[in-house]
């Protein structure tokens, strides 16, 4: 890739894909672009940023001809294809997804079977039903559907504006792959910073109406880009001295009675009439701590279903004050469902949650907030708060909204001239300065800009009340969570202490150890198999509960005795202990007298024990050959989606079986110490 980045000038002699030659866009009164010149090479991995507003989405619509520019030409290599995903897709309303999808898609003689590999990708991405109108698809549902047409489609360039937005974190892993095997070039707008340094290979900036180009990933960015304002500053600050220096000579009297005089009169306002550099804003907000009573938020046993599609079940948890929680899991397995019923907007089909009545909820939702568009920015902030008391001091509104990245010009702009990005900003902005002690947030990151994310993640950090946040940005959950509720194909919540990367971590040694744990079943003997996988020791485990505690470790999974800080009863507010047999028992329910010893397995336990070896070693393979038929049938998606179902009820046969023969080898070992 060439283009104006630091310490370098545009390349001659590349032979770029799509050339961009000083580049010039006003929209309304707002200058976008001015001046820019950029080159894009066939196997370039550009990610373009900035704050929202400044024209990330207007550079995509040039580069891929939607949209001409005012000054300036692109040149374009004959014959390049190009192929965009837009934020928000347009197909006919009434077309099924399916025959939408494909039409999309640039039929070429490799693609015969363009609905068979649609079907398939739409299978992936979690179009269930391909054959259903457009029109019943969610916002998300059409973001994903118009993807896989983009992914699908040959093109020499692809385009992708916010293309991890309503993606779960399977998705956006799976994205990851199918981009890394992309063989032309890529150019897109994201926020989502694991995204930007596994994918890209450059960063486009847009910072003041310039694009500065970064060689290398997001991280790479980081260390250039303080190079580069350190330069800046630094010459910033000469300059200012020299102006300084010609003004005092100017106030002076200077004539210009000679060359040299009017020379320097010329270099003075050259000087007066700079771009000035200046460092970027402290936008830091701390919040003061509203007060908080001893009650807090306690859920109850919450269950809720639509249909015979159970989301969750038996849910109970106690809240603490300093609590900092991310929900995750796949679309549509009620996590959005789940707030809601938290903050009233929903009602459960079972249980209760009691909030405390010192507790004042901020709610930034998924949805887009409908702002009353000819009121003036400054104005919807004052509706929520004229001053705002931080630890730094009382600030008035304008001082908010300019350390929220809105200046003075558009403080006084009516919102309905705002970009959908920075309305995003400016409810949230709205939220904050309301002063709550809890803040629930639905995919907050949807929509806004990296610069933003930064401001909400500093205050977070000095938030002094409660933060319930649903995800699918896994750094912005790295950096503002220490647990994970992870929702369970069961209905249950996964409890895991940390991060998301944590969280990863410890799945993938739980996958690991039922593997090891099939494989011993299926090579030991009745008394020989592993003890270490039966028991979930250690500080921080995962919790499998779907009553999860709020005690400081995690809980093992029902069904094996957990030992330790860690161990198997999840502690605190809410949960459920496990007793030596591994069994759940409901916390502060008592038996009037503890159950009669057993001293050997009955006739039934024991033939099923025998038994149980042979039948975790054949669903062991059965689960390896489904999954090899899997790969060998990619591209039909009738045989695909079969293969599929075929295998997870293989896979939670096995986690059953598995799960019972551990149980029954304790029972029989403690039995062998009596």
């Amino acid at each position: 890739m060439s283009g104006n980045k630091p310490g370098s000038t545009f390349g001659e002699g590349i032979m770029n894909i799509l050339t961009l030659e000083h580049i010039g866009k006003t929209l309304g009164s707002t200058r976008l672009l001015q001046d820019v010149t950029l080159g894009i090479e066939d196997h370039d991995r550009i990610g373009l940023i900035g704050v929202n507003g400044t024209g990330k989405s207007t550079v995509l619509a040039i580069v891929s001809g939607r949209m001409e520019p005012d000054e300036g030409q692109v040149v374009r290599r004959n014959g390049l294809r190009i192929c965009m995903l837009e934020q928000d897709p347009v197909y006919a309303p009434d077309r099924p997804v399916l025959e939408s999808i494909s039409a999309a898609i640039l039929q070429e003689e490799e693609y015969w079977n363009v609905e068979g590999e649609a079907r398939a990708m739409l299978l992936r991405l979690g179009i269930e039903d391909p054959e259903m109108p457009w029109q019943q698809l969610s916002g998300g549902q059409k973001k994903r559907a118009a993807l896989a047409a983009a992914l699908l489609t040959p093109s020499d360039l692809l385009i992708l504006d916010e293309p991890t937005n309503h993606l779960d974190h399977e998705m956006i892993e799976f994205l990851q792959e199918q981009l890394e095997h992309y063989r032309g070039a890529l150019l897109m707008v994201t926020h989502d910073r694991y995204f930007l340094d596994e994918v890209t290979s450059s960063i486009w900036e847009i910072d003041q109406t310039r694009i500065y180009s970064y060689e290398g990933n997001y991280e790479k960015y980081l260390e250039t880009k303080q190079e580069r304002l350190n330069f800046a500053l630094a010459a910033e600050r000469k300059m200012a001295a020299l102006y300084k220096q010609d003004l005092a000579w100017m106030m002076r009297g200077a004539r210009a009675r000679s060359t040299k005089q009017k020379a320097h009169i010329q270099r003075f306002e050259q000087l007066r009439d700079r771009d000035r550099i200046v460092e970027e804003r402290n936008v830091a907000i701390a919040s003061l701590p509203s007060r908080m009573g001893n009650k807090t938020i306690e859920i109850r046993d919450l269950s809720k279903a639509y249909g015979d599609r159970q989301l969750f079940h038996d849910f109970t948890y106690t809240f603490l004050k300093n609590d900092r929680i991310g929900i995750i899991g796949p679309n549509g397995c009620g996590k959005s469902t789940l707030l809601k019923i938290i903050i009233g907007m929903e009602t459960p089909d079972t249980g209760s949650v009691v909030i405390g009545e010192t507790i004042r909820i901020g709610y930034f939702g998924q949805e887009h907030e409908a702002l009353e568009e000819n009121l003036r920015v400054i104005d919807y902030i004052r509706e929520g708060a004229e001053y705002v008391r931080t630890s730094e001091g009382q600030f008035s509104a304008s001082v908010m909204c300019e350390r929220f990245l809105f200046d003075a010009d558009k403080q006084y702009a009516p919102v309905a001239k705002l970009s959908g990005g920075e309305k995003r900003r400016l409810y949230l902005l709205r939220i904050l300065v309301e002063a709550p002690n809890v803040l629930i947030l639905d995919e907050p990151t949807n929509d806004l800009d990296i610069r933003t994310l930064q401001i909400l993640e500093d205050y977070l950090d000095h938030f002094a009340g409660i933060v319930l946040t649903v995800s699918h940005d896994r750094y912005f959950l790295d950096r503002v969570v220490n647990r994970i509720f992870s929702f369970e194909p069961d209905g249950t919540l996964w409890q895991s202490e940390g991060g998301y990367e944590e969280y990863r971590e410890r799945t993938a040694l739980e996958a690991a150890r039922i593997k090891e744990q099939a494989r011993g079943a299926a090579a030991a003997g009745a008394g020989g198999a592993a003890r270490s996988g039966a028991a979930g020791s250690g500080a921080g485990g995962a919790a499998r509960s779907g009553a999860a505690g709020s005690g400081a470790g995690g809980a093992a999974r029902s069904g094996a005795a957990g030992s330790g800080a860690g161990g198997a009863a999840a502690s605190g507010a809410g949960g459920a202990a496990v007793s030596e047999a591994g069994q759940k028992t409901p916390v502060g329910e008592k038996n009037a007298r503890g159950p009669r010893p057993k001293k050997r397995l009955n006739y039934k336990e024991q033939r099923e024990y025998d038994s149980l070896e042979e039948e975790i070693d054949a669903l062991t393979q059965k689960s390896e050959e489904l999954e090899a038929q899997m790969q060998e049938a990619a591209a039909d998606y009738v045989k695909l989606a079969e293969l599929t179902k075929e295998k997870e009820a293989a896979d939670q046969e096995l986690d059953e079986k598995i799960e019972r023969f551990l149980y029954l080898q304790e029972l029989v070992e403690s039995f062998e110490k009596m």
